[in-house]
This record gives C-alpha cells, structure tokens and sequence, in this order.
C-alpha cells in the first residue's frame, strides 16, 4: 500500500487495521517502497500524507503514529491536533486559551481523559474529595477566582473565594484543600461575591451595603464604595469599554462602578423601591433587571449607555411586555437571546418567552430593538421553577422542587430527571452539576452529538454524615474540578471539593 489507505473508507475508520487480503509491504519507510527490480517508487511526501491525515480522528492518528518513523512525524504534527481541539471544543480559540508548556496534541489527549474521568466518576481513581473548613458561620456565596480554561502544563490551579455569615471573606486552593488566606473581620457579615479571574480580583458586599475589592492573590483591600441600603445584586461585566461592576440596591437604583477603583458611573432609577435582579449577556453587551412578581414589566439596558451617560439623558433601555416576571436566563451561546419566566395575560399560566435583541441607530439617537423568537406555556402538572438556565442556544434547564427538566425555546419537552430526593438548591451548567438537601451533588454530561444535545445522568458525589449536615447549598465548577457548599446543622458551613485527576499523556480514554 505505500502507506495509502484504500479509497472509499471514510473518515474515522482507520483504528490501525490493515484492509483485509492486503499485507504491509516490508521495507516501507517515508511514504516509499521496494519496487519489482529492488528500485525505489515515489510515494506519498510529508505533506501528502499531512493532507491525508487531516480526515482522520484521534484515535486513527495514534495508530498511524505506530506505523513507522515518517508516520509518527507526520501524525504528532502541531495543526493536526490543534484542528482535532477546535471541532472538539469551541472553547479552544487561541484568544480564549493558554496552551503554557503542553502541545496540541498533549491538551488533547489529557482533556479527553478528563472528560472520560468526570464521565465516570469512580471515587479515589476518578476524583479526590476533600472536606475544607475554616468559616465559624455560614458561607453565603462562592466564586471561582481562577480561570475556568483548560490546562495541563502543570500550572493549573483551582481557587475559590467565600463569604460568609462570619463577616470575612476567603480564598481557598482547592486541590490542596487548604485556606490560601482571609480578611480581617468586617464590620457586617458579607453576602455576596463576584469575581474578575483576568484582573485576580475579588469583589464583596456586606449586608449594610458597603463593597469592597481584594486582590486575590494577597487578600489586600483595594478600593470600597458604600452603598445608602443593601445590595440586591451584583454583576462582575468585562466589556470592551473595561471592567465594571453593575449592583442594585434596595432602593431600585442600579449603580455602575469602574474596577478595581470603584468609581461611580452613572446611577439610574430602575424600579421605585423594589429589590432589583440583574443578568448579563454572555458578551456583556445588555444587562436584564427584573422585580419578582410585580405588574412591572422588566427592563433591557444597553450596557455602553450605562457606561457612557450623556448629560440630561436616561441610558438607551427598553421594557419587556411582559409582567409577573419570575426567572430568566441568558443562551450562551448567543450574544442577545433572551429567555424570560413569566405569567400570561390573565395571570393564570407560567410562559417562557425567548427574545432576540438588537441596537437601531436612528434620528434621535440609539433604540433597542426587540423580537420574539418563540413562547410556549410550561405544564400546568409543573411546580413554578425556582432554578433556570440556559444551554447552547435552544434549551432551557428549569428546576422545580428535585426535579430537572429541559426544554427547547419552542416548547419540546427532552428530558426530565428525578435524582434527588429532597429540594435542589443550586445548578451548575458548563457541565450539569445539581446540589441538594439530599447531601449530594448529582453529575449530568452532555451528548454533543445529537441536535438538540441530549443529557445524561451519571453519578452522586456524596456530602458527610447527615448527622452533622443538612445538605448543600451551592456548587460550582471549573474545568478541573467541583466544589460544593455543605450547610452543617451547627450554622457553620464548609467546602467539599472533587478535584478529577489526568495522567499527561495517556491515550486510554481515545475513543
């Protein structure tokens, strides 16, 4: 064959085996062979067989690497693998990314062995799990402080920071289990924290109001800006313009504030004397305000204006008609996809209503231009959710009492999951992580290759004893790793963290 793979086999389909009937010819070596008279014929070159190889997949790749030398050169080629990593994984642009030390080929292999380990989930082969306590009360919140992206260089780190009932605020190495450092005592118990991994900045807010900025690495004060109530919401926003942090108060004013320094930016009315909620598009382009509950419709901002405030005039915003506002969630995987919970005309029926949103330049300045994609009415058999979520951008993650169920935008039904036996307090969706009362997180993983995605149930990674705890609170994620909230019956709470492990450089979990 002269290193040739027979026509008609199609891409994918080599897994190393020779076409039954033929034998590799000996004496084989770069793309050349022995011809009748002992003469050497031309075969395929490098680049020939790069062009070949670039139809084949990962798997098929190994295995040609066994072939011989020429091969194995030409089949560890760096834009072989790098293309296998972008059809793989939409993440892995090279703006969004840090390869470090490790190659195409290396990032590739061990991530697949990470998703192959997350997948499965067998305690002590598959992940290690930690209990990492040190609050005296309850942690409120928690954030990741390192960048979510995948690394296998070893510099990867898992780094969250908490803030708890106990009026500190924390930083923890998760994979060692151990406290990185804390801030001294606050004046009020701290309720919320946001995080900006780029910049290692941690942003806080205690119950009186009053926000502040650490440095992440240190736990240094940095700046602090004081609200007149109680913060209802925070958002951490990287846009062109620069970071900022978007808050709403008790007072129904959304405050815009540059970071690290904490300067004012614009301060609007948004709802009169109603705790406001806020969410971000995935670009940071638009911020949505609800009310809970209330005749009043919610808001759509457009984030420059609120950034950019022209004298004497409101920021460019437009108000949903809608009302009795319940939950809403962002399509991450759309730049202005909408999907919104509310009540119907009558008041009667739960809606989800998905809208598509655009900027108009017109003769008396900037107007938000709003379009509805699709609405449909959720079951009346359906407890109101508590918890929604976005995926991709045609589903929706609801969950209502221990139930998970997913929607598309239109209305279809794909799946509903009872794997909790008491209340599902928090969700996680890069990957679906569910915490409950029940003491568990259940782990959900994607099957990328059916359209709409379809879901999978595969695992509890299990809290202590129900002696000492009452359940989880919160769980998030990165791409290493897993961290829970575990509310003890005491009013103290810890971390329970599941770091998933990567042997560099094994190539078992290949499919």
């Amino acid at each position: 064959m002269g290193g040739v793979w027979p026509s008609g086999r199609k891409r994918g389909e080599m897994g190393g085996v020779w076409p039954e009937g033929q034998k590799r010819v000996e004496g084989v070596a770069g793309g050349r062979r022995l011809g009748g008279a002992g003469e050497m014929e031309p075969k395929l070159g490098f680049h020939e067989l790069l062009h070949v190889f670039s139809f084949l997949e990962a798997r098929d790749l190994l295995c040609a690497a066994q072939v011989d030398k020429v091969w194995n050169e030409v089949s560890g080629t760096k834009e072989l693998w790098r293309q296998l990593c972008l059809r793989r994984w939409s993440s892995c642009k090279t703006s969004q990314m840090t390869l470090g030390t490790q190659t195409w080929k290396e990032y590739y292999l061990c991530r697949s062995e990470l998703e192959f380990r997350m997948e499965c989930g067998r305690p002590e082969k598959d992940f290690i799990c930690k209990a990492i306590a040190g609050h005296t009360g309850e942690i409120d919140e928690l954030a990741y402080i390192s960048t979510k992206e995948c690394r296998f260089d070893g510099q990867e780190k898992s780094m969250v920071c908490t803030v708890s009932s106990d009026s500190t605020v924390r930083a923890w190495d998760v994979q060692e289990g151990t406290e990185i450092w804390s801030s001294p005592l606050q004046p009020a118990a701290l309720v919320n924290v946001v995080t900006f991994p780029r910049l290692q900045l941690a942003i806080t807010v205690d119950e009186r109001g009053l926000i502040k900025v650490w440095g992440a690495e240190n736990g240094w004060e940095q700046a602090s800006f004081r609200l007149p109530t109680f913060s209802s919401a925070l958002q951490a926003c990287e846009h062109a313009e620069g970071p900022f942090l978007l808050v709403a108060c008790a007072e129904g004013f959304l405050y815009a504030l540059t970071v690290p320094q904490l300067q004012l930016r614009s301060r609007t009315r948004v709802f009169p004397s109603s705790p406001t909620s806020l969410l971000c598009s995935p670009d940071c382009q638009w911020v949505f305000a609800s009310t809970q509950n209330s005749d009043l419709g919610p808001k759509v901002f457009h984030t420059r204006s609120l950034l950019c405030l022209v004298e004497d005039e409101p920021p460019v915003s437009t108000t949903l008609p809608i009302w009795l506002t319940s939950r809403a969630c962002w399509a991450p995987d759309e730049t202005a996809r909408l999907m919104v919970t509310h009540r119907n005309d009558n008041g009667t029926q739960l809606v989800i209503t998905t809208y598509e949103l655009r900027t108009k330049q017109s003769r008396e300045g900037v107007d938000v231009v709003v379009q509805q994609m699709a609405s449909f009415l959720l079951p009346n058999s359906m407890t109101p959710p508590h918890l929604m979520k976005g995926h991709g951008s045609q589903v929706i993650l609801l969950v209502s009492g221990s139930e998970l169920a997913l929607f598309t935008i239109h209305g279809v039904q794909l799946a509903a999951f009872q794997d909790h036996q008491r209340p599902i307090t928090s969700m996680w969706v890069s990957r679906v992580i569910t915490a409950s009362f029940d003491l568990s997180l259940r782990v959900y993983v994607w099957n990328k290759e059916t359209k709409p995605p379809v879901l999978k149930s595969c695992y509890h990674l299990l809290g202590g004893s129900h002696r000492w705890a009452s359940g989880f609170t919160h769980v998030e994620g990165d791409s290493m790793s897993i961290v829970g909230v575990e509310a003890r019956n005491i009013g103290t709470s810890i971390l329970r963290s599941y770091c998933f492990k990567v042997q560099r450089g094994s190539d078992d979990c290949i499919n």
